[in-house]
């Protein structure tokens, strides 16, 4: 294999497990203000809603944005569909937060 090509290819596989770790720490960043915005009924003001709901909706269009490159491993794909399930029950906890 070219030295150029395999330096490209360790290089775009450090930024893509740098992508998903900053993305798992958005969501559990998000999951802890979500608990703790539920314990605090004051705390759900509408500004917090608006901002909340609109941080979930990007994280979800990151992960359903991403277009799995075909080296990803098979961990990789299943690191993937659990970000995604993790953001679906991140919104059901932000709409129980919220009522």
């Amino acid at each position: 294999m070219n030295p150029l090509h395999e330096q490209f290819q360790k290089e775009t596989l450090e930024a893509w497990g740098h992508y998903m770790t900053a993305l798992e720490t958005s969501i559990q960043n998000l999951e802890a203000d979500i608990e703790e915005a539920a314990d605090m009924s004051d705390r759900c003001t509408s500004e917090w809603c608006e901002a909340t709901e609109h941080v979930i909706d990007e994280i979800n269009d990151a992960l359903f944005m991403i277009s799995e490159p075909r080296w990803a491993s098979d961990e990789d794909s299943k690191r993937i569909k659990a970000l995604k399930s993790r953001v679906r029950e991140l919104y059901v906890a932000y709409k129980s937060a919220r009522a």
